[in-house]
């Protein structure tokens, strides 16, 4: 019809991650602070059918996570479309598995990838002309504080 717009729906995983828990008992702090970030991001962008995904002590080098391994099964069978994370370095810290995620594994999936503080979404490709770079410096990081 005319002047009418679709808006295509997300149903959006909401991945957390964080190499180090902090000791609670419970989820740990940074993970609660990601979790409040991201729904006011999927709320403020209209996206309103989410999931939580949590790897809270888990390494961003190894992507053998268990809520990371659940969100690629939920891609697989068609139940997420997108995913949002704090930045780049929750999704993970090697920078040729990230990039296999990025441009390859979700476009293929036809997933959505959105990194709200390094302002990434797939959706606007000019918005991930330096993922890469910033992929690489996120695993220069992960090795230097394991030394």
């Amino acid at each position: 019809m005319a002047g009418q717009t679709t808006t295509k729906t997300y149903n959006a995983a909401l991945y957390c991650r964080l190499s180090r828990d902090d000791g609670n008992v419970q989820e740990s702090s940074s993970i609660q602070t990601q979790k409040e970030m991201l729904m006011r991001y999927a709320r403020e962008n209209g996206i309103s059918n989410t999931s939580f995904y949590v790897d809270d002590g888990y390494s961003g080098t190894n992507y053998n996570r268990p809520d990371f391994q659940r969100m690629l099964a939920d891609i697989e069978s068609g139940k997420i479309n997108c995913v949002i994370t704090k930045d780049l370095s929750r999704l993970g810290r090697n920078y040729l598995e990230t990039g296999v995620f990025i441009e390859v594994y979700f476009p293929e999936h036809n997933v959505r990838y959105i990194a709200v503080n390094d302002v990434v979404d797939t959706d606007e490709q000019e918005s991930a002309d330096f993922t890469p770079f910033r992929n690489i410096i996120n695993e220069l990081y992960a090795k230097d504080t394991s030394k």
